[in-house]
Parts: structure tokens; sequence; C-alpha cells
């Protein structure tokens, strides 16, 4: 046990914990423009969707983010699976591919295998 509260891995958690912040930040950010943008457009009777779905777009990806480090700092205060082969990022149990760096965490089998 390596952190003063016993976590295996204190610097990730604090990195997580800390990226999580960051995203909640420029997740809320994000909702006031777009909901901002929408009342201006409104108020102008010019409502460009196309518009409206980028920025929409970039706020699911982040809220996608933000989901997954919650979960993953969740899994930390009860237990992660193991970490990345790649980037050494904790990984939940179940997890097919690493939240940070994207490599598979699934040991990658030939389908001659599975059929022999």
């Amino acid at each position: 046990m390596n952190g003063m509260n016993g976590d295996a891995h204190p610097h990730t958690t604090v990195d997580l914990a800390r990226r999580r912040d960051e995203l909640t930040a420029r997740t809320v950010e994000l909702q006031w423009d777009l909901g901002g943008l929408l009342y201006e457009m409104a108020t102008r009777n010019h409502i460009r969707v196309d518009v409206l779905v980028r920025r929409a777009a970039v706020l699911q990806v982040l809220d996608g983010e933000l989901k997954e480090v919650e979960r993953i700092l969740r899994t930390e205060e009860t237990g992660a699976a193991g970490q990345c082969a790649s980037c050494d990022a904790p990984h939940s149990s179940g997890a097919a591919y690493c939240w940070q760096c994207g490599q598979p965490l699934l040991e990658q089998v030939p389908s001659a295998a599975i059929c022999a």
C-alpha cells in the first residue's frame, strides 16, 4: 500500500480525480453555452440545427469521457481489475479497451485458434 489512504496507485487516482473535475467543469460550460446558443438563435428566429448538432456532439464526447472516468474512479475505490499494458491506466473488469490510450485490453486470438 503506497498511498496515505491505502490506495495502491494514489497518483493515478489523483490524476483521474483531477481529470473528472476538469471534465465536469468543461461539460457544465458547454451545456451552458449550448443552451445560450439555442436561446439566441430562437430569439432571432434563425435556428441552425447543423451548428447545434456540432456543439452537442462535442458535449456528448466529453460527457462520455466523464462517465468513463467516474466509472473507473468508482472501480478504484472498490478495486480495479488491472492495468493497461500500453499506458498503465487502471481498468475495470469487463473493459475491452483502455479508456486512456484506446488499446485493446483483451488478448487477440486468431479465429483459427477458436475453431480448433
